[in-house]
């Protein structure tokens, strides 16, 4: 677990300590951190964002990136069939402490089950998975894999247009790059991950690349800071 710094934070959390936060850098911004307890939430505590995306979950759900379970929990209180799916053993073994019922220690794209699903909930910008833009279509088609004809992706993401506008209105951005790629390294302690990348999505480009691999596309909700829900639904 040497690399695995949200899950051993989680087991830190677990076993009494308070006041902990995870180290997040990148290569856009200065470094932030991460609060431990936030990885603990409640349905109340949580944004609104995530909360209306939970109460229109359905069916059968699959949690990518499930981290420690708190939106998995909410979910098997209203009783739903929930599979958590997540890389971090720490993670993994946080949430089964705290009652989730299934969790798979796994990499998404080599996820290998025959289960499919009515809802493939990717919370906390989980669209971020593809890594980049070129990848985007290649994360696209797995979801598909797993969902059921009609199935639901319930996802946030955010426009990080913001951060490349001068006070003209000016588009500071290479021209070879999407301005929603970042690159991060996540650090706790001991533990720290090796860089990897991480996609934010603008909702009209996420409308059209929903489109050509087979979705529909609907922005639900838009939040405080740039941020918005959306549902892709595959089409029969």
């Amino acid at each position: 677990m040497q690399n695995d710094p949200m899950g051993q934070a989680a087991l830190d959390y677990m076993s009494g300590k308070r006041e902990l936060s995870i180290r997040v850098r990148s290569n856009i911004a200065e470094d932030d951190f991460i609060p431990v307890d936030y990885l603990f939430r409640s349905f109340n505590q949580m944004p609104e964002i995530e909360q209306k995306a939970l109460m229109l979950c359905k069916g059968y759900v699959l949690d990518i990136g499930a981290g420690t379970g708190s939106h998995a929990l909410y979910l098997q209180q209203k009783g739903l069939q929930v599979d958590c799916i997540d890389t971090s053993e720490g993670c993994k073994e946080a949430a089964l402490q705290r009652g989730v019922t299934s969790y798979y220690q796994a990499d998404f794209y080599q996820f290998d089950t025959n289960n499919k699903y009515d809802t493939l909930l990717l919370m906390m910008n989980g669209i971020g998975l593809a890594g980049n833009l070129k990848n985007l279509d290649q994360f696209l088609q797995t979801l598909k894999k797993h969902l059921n004809p009609g199935g639901q992706v319930m996802l946030d993401s955010s426009d990080l247009r913001y951060l490349f506008i001068d006070e003209d209105s000016y588009m500071m951005v290479p021209m070879e790059n999407y301005y929603g790629e970042v690159i991060y390294t996540m650090k706790y302690k001991n533990h720290k991950t090796q860089p990897f990348p991480w996609l934010f999505i603008d909702p009209a480009l996420l409308e059209d690349k929903a489109i050509e691999n087979g979705f529909t596309f609907e922005k639900l909700f838009d939040g405080p800071h740039y941020d918005y829900l959306a549902k892709l639904i595959l089409k029969p």
